[in-house]
């Protein structure tokens, strides 16, 4: 089939879309993510995120709702955790990491009726983007856009140095929970992108290449939402025609990019 002639299908079209809002989203979420070391309580909160969508089966409401409010639950209480009750914050991601994942799974298997289809939540189906998704995408990086316009400077000071904020008598904290909310939030409605197992690599892979070329914050922004467009597209099409699993696909093109990229770099300097 014509590569054009894929355009003609609303659930290609879809995809499309939901790959351009999805990587504004994540090269947002991810810079900060990366710049704040925070690459493994965004791994507990996607993973109890699962403790969500076993909920929602269960209960028999939207999936991707119930996953949401658990995931935010989830980082509110490793912040929590963390900075108030003493506790070593991978000891707090632990915790939530496995009980969301216990509660998922037990909730899953007590559900009447016909076993839930878990696939698409687990490892990804970026065909099966809906309107709704799209629409949730949009708004979620417009917002994301409108709060790194407004608190950027401060944004930029809680990644790299929280403590020099503080005595700067900056709203770190507020940033931190707000933070921490979109990190829940971005990580649920790209979870039919690539997956629970796949989505730590959406959310890292392409800030670590934006940073091969640039330290400027505001430019790994750019760069990494580019990256990740080229990758879910690329990685899109070649599983259409390889017939192989898009969410896959996609993270394995974004590894590619990285390493090309580092060899690129790698020459160049040695070149210089």
């Amino acid at each position: 089939m014509n590569i054009l002639e894929l355009f003609d299908y609303t659930f290609f079209r879809n995809a499309l879309w939901g790959s351009l809002f999805a990587s504004i989203a994540c090269g947002i979420i991810g810079t900060y993510i990366v710049s704040r070391r925070l690459v493994f309580i965004s791994g507990g909160i996607t993973h109890a995120s699962f403790g969500g969508l076993g909920v929602g089966f269960y209960f028999g409401i939207n999936p991707i709702l119930s996953a949401i409010a658990f995931s935010i639950l989830s980082a509110f209480g490793i912040q929590w955790l963390s900075s108030k009750q003493n506790v070593r914050e991978d000891s707090a991601i632990a915790v939530f990491w496995s009980l969301g994942m216990a509660i998922g799974i037990i909730l899953t298997f007590l559900t009447p009726g016909y076993a839930p289809n878990l696939s698409e939540y687990l490892f990804g189906n970026i065909l099966t983007i809906t309107s709704n998704d799209i629409f949730s995408l949009t708004v979620l990086s417009t917002t994301l856009i409108f709060f790194f316009l407004f608190f950027y400077r401060t944004i930029v000071s809680v990644s790299f140095d929280t403590q020099f904020a503080k005595t700067r008598r900056l709203p770190t904290r507020f940033i931190e929970y707000t933070m921490m909310l979109f990190i829940a939030i971005t990580i649920v409605l790209t979870i039919r992108l690539v997956g629970i197992v796949l989505l730590m690599s959406l959310i890292t892979i392409p800030q670590m290449t934006a940073n091969l070329f640039t330290v400027n914050y505001g430019r790994i922004i750019f760069l990494s939402a580019a990256i990740s467009v080229v990758g879910c597209v690329t990685g899109l099409l070649l599983s259409y025609y390889l017939n192989v699993p898009s969410g896959a696909f996609i993270i394995f093109v974004l590894i590619m990019m990285y390493l090309i990229a580092k060899v690129i770099k790698s020459n160049v300097v040695q070149k210089n």
